[in-house]
């Protein structure tokens, strides 16, 4: 079984916490990692990129000069592709693309990169915070007390965490998810991972079945 560091809400460590197994002691499937974090990126693009054709560059459609008799080469208009300033043959033209991958796929990658952050004792819990305003300075003193300020962390709190969501998303270096929104990419982006321990138990609701 997978444990990991508890500290208290001022960052003292009190102990270990044993991690679920059902998340964090899974086997690390590479290829699934590769496959959803391929799906997460391409998910992420704009796709506006956009290049005119001959039919869309502003010129003339008259034919530049006669056929024959010039000496040149033969030319049609201005806006030929072989031509500067000319539209573009083939170019990119706006496109989605996203595309779905099997939730048995995203769900076997989220547990592989948890376990992977495990193995490697990048996993921390802390007693839960309850803060009644956004305290960002607050934040920054428990994870420089944790050795984590200036690092990648992910600080994953509970779903209605709203508080502590708002305390923590302007600090340098770190992310924050709810535990329902967790995935692979953003684990792997991270260094270490801080949870709550509602969070935590709010991932093994969610995820562990």
């Amino acid at each position: 079984m997978a444990t990991a560091r508890l500290f208290d809400g001022d960052g003292r460590q009190k102990g270990t916490v044993d991690l679920p197994d059902s998340l964090f002691a899974q086997p690390v499937h590479k290829q699934s990692l590769y496959e959803v974090i391929r799906n997460y990126l391409a998910n992420q693009r704009q796709g506006t990129h956009d290049t005119k054709t001959r039919a869309e560059v502003d010129f003339s459609k008259k034919k530049l000069y006669k056929q024959k008799g010039t000496g040149r080469a033969r030319a049609g208009d201005a806006g030929s592709p072989t031509r500067v300033g000319g539209g573009v043959a083939f170019g990119p033209h706006p496109r989605d693309y996203g595309y779905k991958v099997q939730r048995k796929v995203k769900r076997k990658a989220l547990t592989s990169a948890l376990s992977d952050r495990a193995i490697a004792e990048r996993v921390t819990v802390v007693e839960d915070i309850h803060l009644e305003a956004p305290k960002t300075a607050k934040m920054a003193s428990l994870l420089g007390a944790m050795d984590l300020q200036g690092r990648h962390t992910l600080f994953v709190v509970e779903p209605d965490g709203n508080t502590l969501w708002k305390s923590t998303r302007n600090l340098q270096g770190v992310r924050v998810l709810r535990s329902n929104e967790l995935n692979a990419y953003t684990i792997l982006w991270a260094d270490n991972l801080v949870f709550t321990q509602k969070a935590l138990a709010g991932a093994e609701e969610v995820f562990g079945k």
